[in-house]
């Protein structure tokens, strides 16, 4: 069997134009999510090297299940494509942690999470 965590890389956003950022705004039984990749440090968007798309999960507090809350693709590329950014708001109150995916064309898959 193959370990994800073999696959998926991770570091500070901060510091590394792969890792997706995660912001949460909660409120009013909301969680509104927005992940973006090259938050601090812009990726490129480029045929030869683009982010191709954004997972999006809530790992319940309560168990081991993980909701697959969406997915963004991005299929264009170049100058008049968008950035790797997507936001979905939850009617919930439950808590969690929030994980993101994301997958660059060129160095492969990254990952990322916040605790609710």
């Amino acid at each position: 069997m193959v370990d994800l965590n073999e696959i998926y890389k991770s570091a500070d956003w901060k510091s590394e134009k792969h890792v997706p950022a995660i912001d949460i705004e909660k409120g009013d039984n909301k969680i509104k999510i927005k992940v973006m990749v090259g938050k601090e440090i812009a990726h490129p968007n480029t045929v030869e090297h683009h982010i191709r798309w954004i997972d999006v999960y809530l790992i319940l507090k309560d168990g081991k299940l993980a909701l697959h809350v969406g997915r963004a693709e991005f299929n264009a590329h170049g100058d008049s494509a968008t950035k790797p950014a997507v936001s979905f708001v939850l009617n919930t109150e439950k808590t969690g942690t929030v994980l993101a995916t994301s997958y660059c064309n060129i160095h492969g898959l990254w990952q990322n999470t916040v605790e609710l």
